[in-house]
């Protein structure tokens, strides 16, 4: 029942006693994946999980230099634990797939009472794609820091490897720069937000910021789950928050507030020399604090209004021999990647970046449909799929009248699960290899609490990454009978994910008249349903 499905899972005779009495040993270069997993398993248990205790049964984690670095070669046995791996990585994968193989019960992480029985088993598996990451929007609600460490932590348990943090919008900026303050004291905060997508305003201040030390501690905290955190700082579009901080980096003589609405502003960037060195100055900052190879520039939705009324952005179209605004669009996110170039990194952007040709390095985001990611990877550019169509995850998910704000085109759990990575038009085309991989989208316009994007985000979350993980040929009938094991697990976590109509498990066994309250009570019942399900497999 382990989600995402491994790429071999074999059934063995016998059982794993996991008690007070267990030992943890790890090779040098895994001493953090075995530091966490003592940290999940010792409040479980109520042992110390110390390593090389007598006649106690072990966890091992060793590396195996054959394997890849995501790869994991997991054994459980009556005698002891084995996870094999090419790299830290991988072993941490394996020690999230064997969590898996406990009672859902053991996810609140509190101490049963008793000893865990583990199924013996063998497993080995790798992912398919190296970029397994989710885009989660901070800009339009801010998400604290505490709620943003346990999305994390729900990330990792999916074995997802990239969060894409999208820091700064017209709605708000959240993270702290020092050389210019007003950007989080003025930017930071807007006095009330739009109800809905076309609706009336709730009247109510909203803000809130990372300080520099709260996003190094974001992302040292995801380096020890294996996840990278790639910030974006949105340029020349979606930047009326920094405008409103800043009014000289705007384009009217009159002051902005940060924005209350949804949808896109007007309102961009200038041209000038000086807003570009301010940009390079804040990413200067930026660069400090996360050492992903890496960065985000957005690059999307830029309306060219205010650039054909400026007299300032037509003098720099014949200045620099121009045709157009798009050109000067094209130019202005040429500075940046030049920028991070000479710094080891590489620009990262929305499938717009592609109009007026890129930079070799560059890499395109691409979120129209699968248009970006086929003209993208033909040019000979890196892709990470971000399909609008399916895995914007802020996207209703049925056309019932129940559900919370409904926006977008119907996405379900079946269409996030039937998500194909690469586009039909590069199968079996060598540009196919250029796609890295894909991610979700949280985009928080209209998810405004920590609830909400538990029931956006989840079970299709998990759907979309065994997309990821796995390859071509998923079983649909098979994901849905091991996610309803993986349901329990994230209830145990307190995830208040989407419930689909209908009765629960624990409501169509005869025999069974409502959920037992006794946790342990409420394990043994579902264990039961689970292998009266498998027996009738």
């Amino acid at each position: 029942m382990i989600v995402p499905k491994p790429a071999q899972f074999e059934n063995r005779p016998g059982r794993f006693v996991l008690d007070q009495e267990t030992a943890l040993t790890a090779e040098p270069a895994l001493r953090e994946v075995a530091a966490w997993l003592r940290g999940e398993l010792t409040p479980v248990t109520g042992g110390e999980l110390l390593p090389g205790r007598p006649g106690a049964g072990t966890i091992a984690l060793g590396i195996d230099d054959g394997l890849p670095p995501e790869a994991y070669r997991l054994t459980v046995a009556a005698d002891g634990v084995e996870i094999e791996a090419g790299g830290a990585a991988g072993a941490f994968y394996g020690a999230q797939t064997f969590r898996q193989l406990m009672p859902p019960v053991a996810f609140r992480r509190a101490a049963i009472g008793g000893p865990l029985e583990l199924p013996a088993v063998r497993v080995e598996d790798r992912p398919r794609f190296g970029w397994r990451g989710v885009i989660l929007d901070v800009a339009r609600h801010f998400m604290t820091k505490a709620d943003l460490l346990r999305f994390i932590d729900l990330m990792a348990l999916h074995k997802l490897n990239v969060l894409h943090l999208h820091l700064t919008d017209d709605q708000g900026w959240r993270i702290e720069i020092k050389r210019y303050p007003r950007l989080t004291e003025v930017g930071g905060w807007r006095k009330e937000s739009q109800i809905g997508w076309m609706g009336e305003m709730d009247g109510r201040p909203h803000g809130g910021y990372y300080t520099q030390d709260d996003i190094r501690e974001i992302v040292a905290y995801a380096a020890r789950r294996h996840i990278a955190v790639v910030p974006e700082i949105d340029l020349p579009g979606h930047t009326q928050s920094a405008i409103a901080a800043y009014p000289e980096l705007g384009n009217l003589d009159t002051a902005l507030e940060v924005g209350t609405t949804w949808g896109v502003s007007v309102n961009v960037l200038n041209v000038e020399d000086a807003t570009i060195a301010f940009f390079k100055n804040v990413f200067d900052e930026v660069l400090e604090l996360f050492p992903s190879p890496y960065v985000c520039v957005g690059g999307d939705e830029c309306p060219k209004d205010q650039w054909r009324d400026s007299p300032a952005a037509r003098r720099r179209i014949r200045e620099l021999g121009l045709r157009d605004e798009d050109e000067l669009q094209s130019w202005f996110i040429h500075q940046f990647d030049e920028y991070f170039a000479a710094r080891g990194r590489r620009l990262l952007g929305w499938d717009e970046i592609l109009e007026g040709g890129l930079a070799p390095g560059a890499v395109v985001a691409a979120w129209r449909a699968d248009l970006g990611a086929v003209a993208a990877a033909r040019a000979g550019h890196d892709v990470v799929n971000c399909s609008n169509t399916a895995a914007y995850f802020d996207y209703r998910q049925s056309e019932r009248a129940d559900e919370p704000v409904p926006f977008g085109t119907v996405l379900t759990l079946d269409d996030a699960y039937a998500f194909e990575p690469v586009p039909e038009e590069l199968r079996g085309d060598p540009a196919a290899d250029r796609v890295l991989g894909a991610q979700c989208g949280m985009w928080t316009e209209l998810i405004d609490s920590n609830r909400h994007l538990d029931y956006m985000a989840f079970p299709r979350l998990a759907a979309f990454a065994e997309t990821v993980w796995c390859g071509p040929g998923r079983d649909l009938p098979d994901f849905r009978r091991r996610l309803t094991a993986h349901l329990l697990r994230l209830e145990a976590i307190g995830v208040e994910y989407r419930r689909e109509p209908g009765p629960l498990p624990w409501q169509t066994r005869p025999g069974v008249p409502g959920r037992p309250e006794d946790p342990l009570e409420w394990q043994a019942t579902i264990d039961a349903w689970t292998a009266n399900l498998r027996d009738r497999r």
